[in-house]
C-alpha cells in the first residue's frame, strides 16, 4: 500500500510524546511535518522528532497539497473548528477525543464527513470523482489487541452473560495552567478520561446506554469536575459503573462481570508498548484467583494500530471503523451525565 502522508496540528504533548512516534513506526505512514502558531516552536518539535517540514501556521499545513491526513490534538474547544477547517481543505482527520464540547457541535462536521452529503463541500479528485473525507475520533483503545481479545472472549462466553462493567481511571493534576483544568476549554475528568470507561461499556456490551446518572464534585477554583462517578443502564440488566478523577493517585482498571466468571484487563487505557498485554479470565471458583487463566497478547502500540486503521480506510482497503455517528453518541452520553449533575436524576440520551 502506498504510504499515507500525515501532518500534525500543534506541539501538544499527546502528539509529540505518544502519537507521532507511534505513527512513525508504521510502514503505512509518512509523517511529513508539524504546524504550530509560530515557526520556531514547530521547528523545535520537528527537529526533535526527525520530521521533514515545519509550518509556521495551521493554515500553511492545511494548504500543503501533499498532506492527506491531519492529526488534531488541539484542546477540546478547538476540535470541531479545526477539524471542520481541515476537512474543508480536503484532508482526512484523526481528532483527539472527545470530538466536541457537546453533541450538537458534531452536527457541524456532518457536511464534510463520510459518506458525502449534498452540501457541495465534498472535495473533487483530479479525475472528477468525489473524495470522501474520513473523520475518526482518536480512541486508540478500540484498536488495542488487548481490547479486541477481551471482546472476543466475552463474545465466546468465557464469562457467561456479561452483566456488569466496573472501571476506574484517575491521575493527580493541580496545575492551573494545564488545559485539563480549564473548564472553558473542555477540561475536567469526565471529558478527559471519563470518555474511556464510557467507550469500554459500549465496546464490550456492544450496545448503547438507555439512561445515565452521575455524581460530580467540582474544584472551587477551576470549576472543573475533579471526581465523577457514573452509572449507565444498557438495558437487559447490564450496568456500567465508573469513577474518574483528576485529583487522585494514578490508577486504571476495567473488569467485566458475568454469571460464570469475570474478565480483567491489565492497564486498560495507557497500555505499555514494550511489554505483553494481559487479559485475565477468572471463573470465580476461588476468591484468590487460583483458577484464573491469563491470555497474553504480544507487545504492540495501540496508537500505531489506530493510525493504520485510518490509513486503510483512506486507501479504500477497508471501511472506516467508526465515524461521526459514533462520536455523536459518545458526546450525547457525556451531555446526559452533565445534565444529571443538575437534575440529580436519571437522564436519557437526546
Amino acid at each position: 500500500m502506498k504510504k499515507v502522508v500525515w501532518g500534525i496540528l500543534s506541539t501538544a504533548n499527546i502528539g509529540v510524546k505518544k502519537v507521532i512516534p507511534a505513527l512513525m513506526q508504521s510502514d503505512l505512514i509518512r509523517v511529513k511535518g508539524l504546524a504550530s502558531r509560530n515557526l520556531e516552536s514547530a521547528q523545535a518539535a520537528v527537529d526533535k522528532l526527525g520530521l521533514e517540514m515545519a509550518y509556521g501556521s495551521y493554515e500553511d499545513l492545511l494548504a500543503d497539497p501533499e498532506i492527506e491526513v491531519i492529526y488534531n490534538p488541539l484542546p477540546n474547544h478547538l476540535h470541531v473548528p479545526m477539524t471542520l477547517a481541515t476537512a474543508r481543505a480536503g484532508k482526512h482527520v484523526l481528532c483527539e477525543k472527545p470530538m466536541a464540547l457537546k453533541a450538537s457541535e458534531i452536527d457541524e462536521l456532518a457536511e464534510v464527513s463520510h459518506p458525502p452529503s449534498s452540501s457541495g463541500l465534498d472535495r473533487q479528485t483530479a479525475v472528477g470523482q468525489t473524495k470522501r473525507i474520513h473523520i475518526m475520533e482518536a480512541f486508540m483503545v478500540r484498536h488495542s489487541l488487548q481490547w479486541l481479545e477481551a471482546r472476543r472472549l466475552i463474545r465466546e462466553g468465557a464469562i457467561g452473560q456479561a452483566q456488569v462493567i466496573q472501571s476506574q481511571f484517575s491521575y493527580n493534576n493541580t496545575d492551573p495552567h494545564n488545559i485539563r483544568n480549564k473548564v472553558e476549554w473542555g477540561g475536567g475528568g469526565l471529558m478527559d478520561i471519563g470518555c474511556y470507561p464510557i467507550v469500554a461499556g459500549r465496546f464490550f456490551f456492544e450496545a448503547d446506554p438507555l439512561r445515565v446518572m452521575a455524581l460530580i464534585s467540582r474544584d472551587k477554583t477551576f470549576g472543573t469536575d475533579t471526581i465523577t462517578s457514573g452509572l449507565l443502564d444498557f438495558g437487559a440488566g447490564r450496568h456500567l459503573t465508573f469513577a474518574v478523577s483528576t485529583c487522585l493517585a494514578p490508577a486504571q482498571s476495567v473488569t467485566v462481570f458475568g454469571d460464570k466468571g469475570r474478565l480483567s484487563l491489565s492497564i486498560p487505557f495507557n497500555q505499555p508498548t514494550e511489554t505483553p498485554q494481559i487479559v485475565t479470565v477468572d471463573d470465580g471458583q476461588t476468591l484468590t484467583g487460583a483458577t484464573a487463566v491469563t491470555h497474553t497478547l504480544q507487545a504492540s502500540n495501540q496508537y500505531t494500530l489506530m493510525g493504520e486503521a485510518l490509513c486503510r480506510a483512506v486507501r479504500g482497503e477497508t471501511a472506516l471503523p467508526y465515524g461521526m455517528d459514533d462520536a455523536r453518541t459518545n458526546m450525547k452520553i457525556i451531555d446526559a451525565l452533565f445534565r444529571s449533575e443538575s437534575s440529580g436524576a436519571w437522564e436519557t440520551l437526546d
